[in-house]
C-alpha cells in the first residue's frame, strides 16, 4: 500500500495574513486542494493522512475530496514531530512494508508523473527524493560573514517533496532521534540519512516550488488564475 502523508500544519507566517498559506485562496480554491486532488487521482496512491491543526480539519473537509483520506493526525512541536505524529497513525492501518508519500500542503504545482517516478525508483532501496541541482556558486563560512571554502555545486542538491520512504524503516529513523534531537530537524530525509538509509535520488521539478513567501503566493496564483 501507497500512503501519502500531507503536511498541513504551520502558520505560514512568512506570507502574511491571518491565514495560513495552505488555505489561503487561489482560483478560489485553498492551496491545499491543489496536491490533495493530484493524490486523490493517482491510481497509485491508496490512501491519504493529513496532519493539520485540528481547528482547519472543518475547512479542510469542505474543500478537498475525501475519497481516500483516512483521517488527521495532530501538528508536532516541529515540522519533523509533526511527520512522526502522521506515521504513528499510518501504522494503525499499514504495515511496516508499506510506503509513505511525505508531502506538503504548500506544494500545490505537483504533477502525478513526479509520484510515479518516486515510486518506480524506489525499488532496491529505503526511499527516493527529488532533488534539483545547484546553479548558483555555492560558498561556505564558519561565521556568516567571511567565505571559507568554495564548495563543489556539480555535488550538491537542493532536496524536495513529495519524498518516499518505506514506512518501517523511516518510522524507526525517526524514533531513535527523540526526545531532542528530532527537534533540530529541518528535512523529512535527514533521519533517514542520519540512520544510516539508502536513499535514491531522482531529478526534481522547478514549478514544484514551496509556497513561503508572499511573492511565491503571488507566483502561484498568476499560474492557475492566469495573470
Amino acid at each position: 500500500m501507497n500512503i501519502a502523508l500531507v503536511l498541513a500544519g504551520g502558520t505560514g507566517s512568512r506570507v502574511g495574513g491571518d491565514v495560513p498559506k495552505q488555505y489561503v485562496l487561489a482560483a478560489k480554491k485553498p492551496v491545499i486542494s491543489y496536491c490533495m486532488e493530484t493524490l486523490t487521482n493517482h491510481e497509485e496512491i491508496d490512501a491519504i493522512q493529513i496532519v493539520a491543526d485540528r481547528r482547519w480539519q472543518e475547512f479542510i473537509l469542505e474543500h478537498v475530496p475525501k475519497d481516500k483520506l483516512r483521517g488527521f493526525s495532530p501538528e508536532g512541536e516541529n515540522r519533523q514531530m509533526s511527520i512522526l505524529h502522521g506515521l504513528e497513525d499510518i501504522r494503525k492501518y499499514a504495515s511496516d512494508e508499506d510506503w509513505v508519500l511525505v508531502h506538503d500542503a504548500a506544494r500545490p504545482m505537483m504533477r502525478a508523473e513526479q509520484i510515479h517516478d518516486c515510486l518506480a525508483a524506489a525499488f532496491g532501496h529505503d526511499g527516493v527524493i527529488p532533488v534539483l541541482p545547484m546553479k548558483d556558486t555555492v560558498y561556505s563560512s564558519q561565521d556568516g560573514k567571511t567565505i571559507s571554502s568554495l564548495l563543489d555545486r556539480s555535488r550538491i542538491f537542493a532536496g524536495q517533496a513529495p519524498e518516499l520512504f518505506r514506512l518501517g524503516v523511516y518510522y524507526k529513523a525517526n524514533i531513535r532521534l527523540l526526545p531532542e534531537q528530532i527537534k533540530k530537524i529541518n528535512g523529512s530525509t535527514e533521519p533517514a540519512i542520519l540512520a544510516g538509509c539508502d536513499m535514491a535520488m531522482i531529478p526534481g521539478e522547478e514549478e514544484n516550488f514551496k509556497i513561503t513567501t508572499g511573492e511565491d503566493l503571488r507566483r502561484f496564483r498568476r499560474l492557475v488564475e492566469g495573470r
